[in-house]
């Protein structure tokens, strides 16, 4: 008989273990399934081109954003990492992948820029991290991996990581273009995640309720040849911490 329920942290991992291990994407376990998918760099991935996203390009391009600490939150294989760091970003990039973090050292070290890349499980970090809370997290294409409890962690991580007057940048699947638009209740139902989550505008603001909206929009697309990444399947938000 078990009785090992605590701490909040008992929770989030019980409600992990409901997903089969073929749904898990966001837990250290799940980083064998993104080392297979990373371990074709020819695969015809739209985001495995060495391109920047549009919207963080243009928020840097504006000054919406201003250099500082940054964590590439699930960096990949490190293209808004590498973006950055000439960009004069101190950044520090994480990702589950130990494939995905080699690319993205390749790249880096092609590109002749420095970045402190680090495999592992961003609600995990070690105690005393980060050693200075970061001015910038970007996270493209990390949050609709997560399963609905997994929200509670992801701001958790905000509130620890983000410096006053810091900012969160990300990108996610738009309702009524890419993933699922199940009901959270159903997730835990079927134990799948069906690829991902799709967002509202409305449902980002209510999560992100305690940050101030800066902008929320849909990505621009982006043709081939342009030096940027672009899909309109995606939303962008960039979301400021309030009052501190």
């Amino acid at each position: 008989m078990d009785r090992n329920i605590r701490t909040v942290d008992d929770v989030m991992k019980l409600l992990d273990g409901l997903f089969a291990p073929g749904a898990d994407r966001w837990t250290a376990d799940g980083a064998s399934w993104w080392d297979g998918f990373y371990a074709d760099r020819s695969r015809p991935v739209p985001f495995f081109v060495s391109k920047p996203d549009e919207n963080l390009a243009s928020l840097v391009d504006r000054g919406l954003v201003k250099p500082g600490r940054a964590l590439d939150l699930g960096c990949g294989p490190g293209r808004n990492a590498i973006y950055l760091a000439p960009m004069g970003f101190e950044v520090d990039a994480v990702d589950l992948s130990p494939t995905a973090i080699s690319w993205a050292e390749d790249r880096a070290a092609e590109a002749g820029v420095e970045v402190r890349f680090r495999c592992g499980d961003a609600f995990d970090l070690p105690t005393g991290e980060p050693d200075r809370p970061y001015d910038l997290i970007y996270d493209s294409g990390c949050f609709h991996h997560l399963p609905p409890h997994r929200r509670v962690s992801y701001r958790s991580l905000l509130d620890r990581a983000l410096a006053p007057g810091g900012h969160l940048a990300l990108t996610c699947f738009a309702t009524g273009a890419m993933g699922s638009e199940l009901n959270d209740a159903d997730f835990y139902e079927q134990s799948r995640l069906h690829g991902g989550l799709a967002y509202t505008p409305e449902s980002l603001r209510w999560i992100f309720s305690d940050l101030a909206e800066i902008e929320l929009r849909r990505m621009r697309d982006e043709p081939a040849e342009s030096p940027l990444f672009g899909e309109p399947f995606l939303w962008t938000a960039l979301f400021r911490v309030r009052g501190r």
